[in-house]
């Protein structure tokens, strides 16, 4: 598995991410192609952003900060410290001393300023190519709130891991998830919501009724989740300031794992009757309700293909929990997983190309990822139980929660690449399960 530089000709930054070039600059040919794995990190620089007035000193020092994190978090890249500098950033227009970032073998140089005026916070920042002594595209400015400081610093992460990647970012987003408490016979659970990496993390629901399962839309607009407040489960929508609470479909029994559609307006999901349970499609306002599936099995945990053509469930009509895929209208699903063991919680990656999924087999639990047809299958994490996997904006990277065993344990939330690498702990505080990925915040 090799992760490789090459030269070639930068692909401009996506459009969701650029507010406003403000100069323009030499396009250069420095760019990391991701093809499987990594061999060793992008080596940077990320000299201290400069700030435009002393009211804006701690702020620069913090953006900086975030950008370092985001980026060297991925796994893809290295920051070289400040100690083996040898040149200073002074002035944010003054020509680059490409020299002094050569010598310490920084192949990437981000340089930034920051600027507040009342309850605004403006960034400006380039990213250079050491070795060709170039700008990797224009220059980029974001501005916004000096409260949503780290947000910008995601903006920023993002646009410097998408020029040098070619692939989307991933770190101005937010994630859904349970936030537990209490002891394990006892467990307080409620909806929550964070930053991608635990950051700004609040709870929306008072934990007073048994919550599981959340779902963000896409534009991390509303929040689908199951309660059990009204005894059954039922499935409840509200926005994500936890406002306009309301049970989704009045008509369904117990309903539960419901998942938004890629444009927000339909929602896919479980309805319980007798024993088993069927796939059904509804209006965001429980309205134009539509069974897709109807069997004595329990099939659940449905997920929307990118496009929201099709739709992936498990189910258990096969005798064992198996993945199938099926019209997202209706009609015969096709099975696809064939490995050994049980197959659980499948999702669509964003990119449309993988599914990802949890496999119990041989007493331990595994997150993993198979192509639409459930071949090149790869088992990416193996422990006590690994569950509830839910894809980064990009693809590139997956989220789920890893339960400890014993007395004293619990679930906490981790990050691994889709190659199996980089598994990393996302800081929440406590206890947490159940996370659901929004995409990029724009």
């Amino acid at each position: 598995m090799v992760n490789r530089l090459r030269r070639s000709l930068l692909l401009a930054a996506p459009a969701a991410l650029v507010l406003r070039p403000f100069a323009a600059a030499a396009q250069g040919p420095l760019r990391i192609e991701i093809t499987q794995g990594v061999i060793e990190p992008l080596p940077f620089a990320a000299p201290p952003f400069l700030p435009d007035s002393p009211a804006a000193a701690d702020l620069a020092n913090q953006i900086t900060q975030v950008v370092i994190d985001d980026l060297t978090g991925t796994g893809l890249f290295r920051q070289i410290p400040p100690s083996a500098f040898i040149g200073k950033v002074t002035n944010f227009d003054a020509p680059v001393q490409f020299a002094d970032w050569k010598a310490i073998n920084a192949q990437a140089l981000i340089t930034g300023a920051v600027g507040v005026a009342g309850d605004k916070a403006t960034v400006r920042f380039r990213l250079w190519d050491v070795f060709a002594q170039a700008g990797l595209g224009d220059g980029l400015q974001f501005q916004g709130p000096t409260a949503s400081w780290r947000r910008l610093g995601h903006k920023v992460a993002d646009a410097v891991y998408s020029r040098l990647t070619g692939e989307g970012g991933y770190f101005d987003s937010k994630v859904a998830y349970i936030a537990e408490s209490g002891p394990k016979n006892a467990r307080r659970k409620q909806v929550a919501l964070m930053d991608y990496d635990g950051f700004n993390a609040r709870t929306l629901t008072d934990g007073n009724a048994l919550v599981v399962t959340p779902q963000i839309s896409i534009k991390a607009r509303q929040i689908l989740y199951t309660s059990y407040e009204l005894g059954s489960p039922r499935i409840f929508v509200m926005n994500v300031d936890g406002s306009g609470r309301h049970v989704l479909d009045q008509d369904a029994g117990m309903s539960f794992a419901p998942e938004f559609s890629p444009d927000g307006t339909r929602v896919v999901y479980s309805v319980s009757e007798g024993t088993g349970s069927d796939i059904v499609i509804s209006g965001l306002g429980g309205g134009g309700r539509k069974q897709l599936t109807k069997s004595a099995s329990i099939d659940t945990a449905p997920s929307f293909s990118p496009d929201g053509s099709q739709i992936v469930f498990e189910s258990d009509r096969s005798g064992s929990q198996q993945i199938y895929m099926m019209s997202a209208s209706g009609g015969e699903p096709k099975r696809i997983s064939f490995g050994e063991g049980r197959y659980a919680t499948p999702v669509w990656s964003p990119r449309g190309d993988l599914i990802a999924f949890t496999k119990i087999v041989g007493g331990r639990f595994h997150i993993g990822a198979m192509r639409l047809d459930g071949s090149n299958e790869q088992l990416l994490t193996a422990s006590y139980i690994d569950e509830g996997p839910t894809w980064a904006p990009n693809g590139r990277v997956l989220m789920f929660f890893r339960e400890s065993p014993g007395e004293s344990g619990g679930p906490q939330i981790y990050t691994v690449d889709v190659t199996g690498r980089n598994l990393r702990q996302v800081r929440t505080g406590g206890y947490a399960s159940d996370p659901s990925w929004s995409g990029l915040l724009g």
